[in-house]
């Protein structure tokens, strides 16, 4: 007598245990997409570098301090050097930035 009622038992629970997976799965594909988050500036340089495209290049702020931008500098040219492998022309971005990021020039130094 014992037994039919263990059985029901598992099979309300095992209905149940179903009834909440799908309602969990329908939760999950009903709930609104998560935004991308994108790493890298999408798009090319400017004919003239502005003071926001240099501090997107080495990734600060545009009111950044000297040391900051220096230290930005720094860790971007490591990563790009070309003599590590990198290339010519972003290097010469990355310093072309920084300049303007100092206010040592106007922004169209590049000779690429």
């Amino acid at each position: 007598m014992a037994t039919p009622f263990l059985a029901g038992l598992a099979l309300a629970a095992a209905a149940l245990a179903g009834r909440y997976g799908v309602q969990a799965w329908q939760a999950f594909k009903a709930r609104p997409p998560k935004p991308r988050i994108r790493k890298f500036y999408e798009g090319g340089f400017q004919p003239t570098m502005t003071k926001r495209e240099a501090a997107l290049i080495l990734g600060i702020r545009e009111n950044a301090t000297a040391d900051k931008v220096k230290e930005a500098h720094r860790r971007v040219m490591v990563a790009n050097h070309p003599d590590a492998g990198g290339s010519h022309y972003l290097a010469s971005k990355i310093n072309e930035a920084k300049d303007v990021m100092l206010g040592k020039t106007r922004g169209n130094e590049s000779p690429f």
